[in-house]
């Protein structure tokens, strides 16, 4: 891969604001299939947002239930659901509703690596959103994952920004869709752009299911954009990542906890304005020539 060259005003400030105004327009609907640790939290971040949940996930009618649908976010913390994971995505693809995945320590465990395979060969995908270990297992390389946390060598830095880009750009065009990998510095691209989110705070990390919202967000933004998931992708992310610096500066202010954090962080999504997005955003966009 060449040099990028950084095309910041290509993605305009108010893009994302945007997004959001049309998610809170359209209040899309959206069907999750989850896991129980945070079924509850991935529900009330749509809520928040100004979708709508449904946490359908039986195979018995979940398939049947996915046409009512805006957008679906499947969860591979759910291990034992991946027959409705497998149905359900496969009526999505065909009513051409957006499927997202977040594959939860997918190449942690043999049940784990095979379901991955199941679902990337069965099941189209708009958006993957994973950490740092869970792409790069995707992606056909060697990962240190630690359960459902990213390996402190897989994570994106300064240092191996560019790799990790051109990681993530060819698994993207591998799968036909948007790849997002969330972190300290976060990457969404399409195989053609590229984004570097620096929205977030560490405290995100101390909350079960920060990981599982925002991949629920991103299939509201997806619902409400759907002939746009890269957009859709960048906004979803950098709206968590503002979020969750509004509900950090509020966690340091009060000296609260992490669990205070998890109840501010789904009401500073609630509270979210297209202002407030425009001013704390910090997204640049890299675009690549061969």
């Amino acid at each position: 891969m060449n040099q990028p060259k950084t095309t910041q005003q290509d993605f305009a400030v108010d893009i994302c604001s945007q997004a959001l105004t049309q998610v809170r327009t359209k209040a899309p609907l959206v069907q999750c299939i989850t896991n129980f640790v945070t079924v509850n939290d991935c529900a009330n971040i749509l809520l928040a947002v100004g979708g709508s949940p449904t946490m359908c996930q039986d195979v018995r009618e979940a398939p049947e239930a996915v046409s009512a649908a805006s957008a679906l976010v499947l969860n591979m913390g759910a291990i034992d659901m991946v027959d409705s994971m497998v149905a359900t995505g496969k009526a999505a693809n065909g009513a051409k509703i957006p499927v997202v995945l977040d594959p939860v320590a997918v190449g942690g465990t043999a049940l784990r690596r095979d379901t991955g395979t199941i679902l990337l060969e069965q099941v189209a995908f708009t958006v993957i959103r994973g950490n740092g270990s869970e792409i790069r297992y995707l992606a056909g390389q060697a990962s240190q994952a630690s359960g459902v946390d990213v390996g402190t060598g897989d994570a994106v830095t300064r240092e191996n920004l560019m790799v990790s880009m051109e990681m993530a750009k060819n698994l993207a065009v591998q799968i036909g869709g948007v790849i997002a990998v969330s972190g300290v510095m976060d990457i969404v691209t399409d195989g053609q752009r590229c984004a570097v989110v620096h929205n977030g705070c560490a405290t995100m990390a101390r909350i079960t299911g920060s990981g599982c919202m925002l991949t629920t967000l991103i299939g509201a933004f997806c619902g409400a954009m759907p002939d746009d998931a890269f957009t859709a992708t960048v906004a979803a992310m950098v709206s968590m990542g503002v979020a969750g610096e509004l509900a950090e500066a509020k966690r340091l202010e009060q000296g609260t906890g992490n669990a205070t954090f998890r109840t501010d962080l789904i009401d500073a999504i609630f509270n979210l304005t297209p202002a407030q997005l425009e001013k704390g955003m910090r997204c640049e966009i890299y675009k690549t020539t061969d």
